[in-house]
C-alpha cells in the first residue's frame, strides 16, 4: 500500500467527468504520477489499484493507443504501470496485473473464490477406468510423471509424492489471480481462475478455465483463435491455436497443438505436437507427434512417436468398459491405417503396419517391423536398425527441440543405441537362439508372444542385433581410449577400469531420461522415507541426465567382459583390436545397409509423376530439379563421409594399441 495513495479531489472529479464511477472512491487507489486523463468510462468496485500510464501501445499495423483505462469494469484489480484496458464487456474481477499489459475486447476475465489455478488436478492417464491419476502442477516433469504412471506397485511412494504435489498445490492457492508484463490478450471470451505468466499472447481464445499458462519473456506462450482449454498447466514455449480443445491435460514446454486438434485427459511432454486427430488419457512422452485427421491416440503411452495418418487405437473390447493399456517405447512409428488393439507393447523404434489384435508384446525385440498378415502379426526383428528413416530420426529430434526456456524441465537422451535399447538387442538375440534352437533351423514360421516370425527374420534379426550391440560397445570403447594417453596393456587395464559402479544392471527409459534402474530405485526408496522434495526429485534426475555417459560406461564394460569372456585386468591387446576390428565392420555395415536404403527413394518408382508431359530425360530431370540426385544429397554424402571417418578412427586406434604390443 506504501506504492499507493488515495485520489485527489481534482482527479475524482476528472474521472467522474470521464464517466467514470466506483462504489467508494476511497477504495481507488493510484501511483504518484497517475493522470486521470487516460482513464474513461470505468467503473471501480472492491479495492483497485491503478499505476502510471505514460505510454503509447503500437498494435500490429502500426496502430497506436495511450496506455489506460478505457470502458472497463474493474473490481479487486491491481493495474501496474503502462497497462491498456479497454472494452471489457463484462469485467475483470481479482486480479494483479502487471506493467506494459494490453487487455482488449474481452468478455469477462476473473478468479472466483480460491483457486490453485490448475495445480493439483488430477488426470485418469492411460486407464479411462481410472487407478493412474496423475496430479499435475506447474513443474511436472515426464519422469516424475513416468514414476507416478507406472509404479502403482509402490504406494507408498505414489502417497508420498502425491502429497508433495498437494502441498505444493495449495502453496499456489489464491482468491487473487496473476496475469504478468508484456501480456497480450485480445478478443478473447472468458478467462476464469486462469494464471497468466509474463509476455503470453491471448489473441482469440473462446475460454480459458482454471489452468496456469507457464509464459516468460524467454519463451512465450501463444494461445489463438477459438482455443478452449479447461484444467489444465500450460508450460513455457507452447502454442496451441485453431480452434483445439484442451480438457483436463498437462503441456509441457515447446509443444504445438493446431489445426482443431481434441486432447482429453492427457499428459504431454516437451516437443509433442497435435494437428487435426484426437488424444484421448495418453501419456505422450517428448516428440510425440501426429499431423492428421482421423488419427486417434488413445490410452497408451508414446514417445519419440510419429503417428501415421488415421492410425488407431482402442482401449476397449466390450466386456468390463475402456480398461485397457498398451505401450508404444521411443521412437515407434505407426503408418497410414494402422491399429492396435490394447493390451500390446510394442519395442522401441518399432515401425506398426497394418492392424493387429493379437495383444503383441514386442519390447525385447527393438528396432523391428509388425506387419499385418492374413489379420496375423508378423515381426522382422531389428529390421529398423538399417533404414535410413531411423538414422534420420536420431537426428531430427535435437535439431526441432523448440524449448527456449533456461529452465529445462524434461531431461532428454537423444541416443539410438543406448544401454537402455542396447540390452533389448542383447535379450532379443538370445531368445531367437532359443527359439530356433528349440523350434530347429529349418522351422519355416517361429511363435512368439502373439507373433509369428519367418524363418528368413529370425536369422537376419540374430545378425542384426549383433551388429548393432558390437557397434555401440565398439563406440564406448573407443571413446574412453580415444583421448587417453597409454603405453602399454596395464595403463588400458586402468583407463578401462569405470569411474563409478553406478549404471550395472538394467537400464529403463523415463519418457526421455535413459537411467540404471538401481538408480531409480534409490532415489525413490528415498522418496518413501520422506528424504525427498519435489525439488530435489527433479534435480535427481537432473544428475542422472547428467551423468549419462559415466554411467554408461559402467554398463558398457560389464557387457564388454562378457562378450570377451574375461574381466577387464585379463583383457589382451588382441581381444582389444578384435573387438575394434568388428567395430569397424559393423559401422561400415549398417552404414551400407542405411545408404542402400536411402537409393530407394531415387530409384525409378519414386520417380514415377515427374516429368508429366515429357519422355524419360525430361522426367530425370524434372525428379532431380525438385529432389536433387542420389550423390549430391546431402544425408547420402553425411553416411559415406560417416563410413570414412569411423573407418579412419579404427584404423588409428589399432595402430595406437597395437604400437605397444
Amino acid at each position: 500500500m506504501k506504492d499507493y495513495r488515495q485520489l485527489t479531489t481534482a482527479e475524482r472529479e476528472q474521472l467522474e467527468r470521464q464517466g467514470c464511477r466506483a462504489d467508494n472512491w476511497q477504495n481507488v487507489l493510484v501511483k504518484d504520477g497517475f493522470d486521470p486523463a487516460y482513464v474513461s468510462d470505468a467503473r471501480f468496485s472492491g479495492t483497485v489499484k491503478m499505476g502510471v500510464f505514460a505510454r503509447e501501445i503500437e498494435v500490429p499495423g502500426g496502430l497506436k493507443f495511450h496506455s489506460g483505462i478505457y470502458r472497463a469494469t474493474l473490481h479487486n484489480v491491481e493495474v501496474d504501470d503502462d497497462c491498456y484496458l479497454c472494452n471489457i464487456h463484462n469485467y475483470i474481477a481479482n486480479y494483479r496485473i502487471g506493467h506494459d499489459t494490453c487487455i482488449e475486447n474481452v468478455n469477462a476475465i476473473l478468479v472466483d473464490g480460491r483457486s490453485t489455478f490448475g495445480n493439483g488436478i488430477r488426470v485418469p492417464v492411460m486407464n479411462e477406468g481410472g487407478g493412474r491419476e496423475i496430479p499435475i502442477f506447474d513443474h511436472l516433469s515426464a519422469s516424475l510423471a513416468y514414476i507416478l504412471t507406472l509404479y502403482r506397485h509402490r504406494p507408498k511412494m505414489i502417497e508420498a509424492v502425491d502429497k508433495l504435489i498437494d502441498s505444493y498445490a495449495e502453496a499456489q492457492a489464491d482468491e487473487m489471480g496473476d496475469i504478468g508484463d508484456h501480456v497480450r490478450i485480445l478478443n478473447v471470451g472468458s478467462i476464469k481462475n486462469v494464471r497468466i505468466g509474463s509476455w503470453a499472447q491471448i489473441t482469440g481464445v473462446s475460454r480459458l478455465k482454471n489452468g496456469t499458462i507457464m509464459s516468460n519473456e524467454h519463451a512465450p506462450v501463444k494461445l489463438g483463435s477459438g482455443v478452449k482449454c479447461a484444467e489444465f498447466i500450460i508450460s513455457s514455449g507452447v502454442e496451441i491455436g485453431d480452434s483445439t480443445i484442451v480438457d483436463k491435460c498437462f503441456v509441457g514446454q515447446g509443444c504445438i497443438f493446431d489445426k482443431h486438434y481434441s486432447a482429453g485427459e492427457s499428459l504431454f511432454f516437451a516437443n509433442c505436437q497435435g494437428m487435426h486427430g484426437e488424444a484421448a488419457a495418453i501419456f505422450a512422452g517428448p516428440y510425440t507427434v501426429t499431423h492428421h485427421k482421423s488419427t486417434l491416440l488413445i490410452a497408451g503411452m508414446f514417445s519419440f512417436l510419429n503417428a501415421g495418418s488415421g492410425s488407431n487405437q482402442s482401449n476397449h473390447m466390450y466386456k468390463l468398459g475402456p480398461i485397457h493399456q498398451g505401450i508404444a517405447e521411443r521412437g515407434s512409428k505407426t503408418t497410414s491405417d494402422s491399429y492396435l488393439l490394447w493390451p500390446s507393447k510394442v519395442g522401441a523404434f518399432s515401425l506398426v503396419m497394418g492392424r493387429h489384435t493379437s495383444h503383441a508384446d514386442t519390447s525385447d525385440m527393438p528396432f523391428s517391423y509388425l506387419i499385418e498378415n492374413n489379420s496375423e502379426t508378423f515381426l522382422v526383428p531389428g529390421a529398423n536398425l538399417r533404414t535410413v528413416g531411423t538414422i534420420r530420426d536420431a537426428q531430427k529430434w535435437p535439431k526441432r527441440d523448440l524449448r527456449k526456456d533456461p529452465e529445462i524441465i524434461d531431461q532428454i537422451n537423444y541416443n539410438l543405441l543406448s544401454p537402455y535399447t542396447v540390452q533389448k538387442m542383447w535379450r532379443g538375440r538370445e531368445i531367437l537362439q532359443e527359439i530356433q534352437q528349440i523350434s530347429g533351423t529349418n522351422t519355416e514360421v517361429y511363435g512368439y508372444h502373439n507373433c509369428k516370425i519367418r524363418n528368413s527374420s529370425l536369422r537376419h534379426g540374430i545378425r542384426l542385433y549383433e551388429t548393432g550391440i558390437i557397434k555401440f560397445l565398439g563406440n564406448s570403447l573407443i571413446s574412453r581410449l580415444e583421448n587417453a594417453s597409454f603405453a602399454s596393456i596395464e595403463d588400458i587395464h586402468r583407463i578401462l577400469k569405470p569411474d563409478t559402479e553406478k549404471g550395472q544392471g538394467e537400464w529403463i527409459d523415463m519418457a526421455g531420461l535413459i537411467a540404471p534402474r538401481l538408480e531409480v530405485q534409490r532415489l525413490l526408496d528415498r522418496v518413501e522415507d520422506g528424504k525427498e522434495t519435489l525439488q530435489s526429485i527433479q534435480q535427481a534426475f537432473v544428475e542422472m541426465h547428467q551423468n549419462y555417459y559415466t554411467y554408461e560406461w559402467t554398463w558398457a564394460l560389464a557387457k564388454l567382459e562378457k562378450w570377451w569372456g574375461c574381466a577387464v585386468d585379463d583383457v589382451t591387446i588382441d581381444q582389444l583390436c578384435r573387438t575394434i576390428a568388428e567395430w569397424q565392420e559393423a559401422v561400415v555395415r549398417l552404414d551400407r545397409m542405411v545408404y542402400e536404403d536411402a537409393r530407394k527413394e531415387f530409384d525409378l518408382n519414386s520417380q514415377t509423376g515427374f516429368g508429366v508431359d515429357g519422355d524419360a530425360s525430361e522426367r530425370q530431370a524434372d525428379f532431380e530439379s525438385v529432389r536433387g540426385n542420389f550423390e549430391s544429397n546431402s544425408f547420402v554424402k553425411a553416411v559415406l563421409e560417416h563410413i570414412q571417418r569411423k573407418t579412419a578412427l579404427g584404423e588409428k586406434m589399432l595402430q595406437r594399441i597395437q604400437s605397444i604390443n
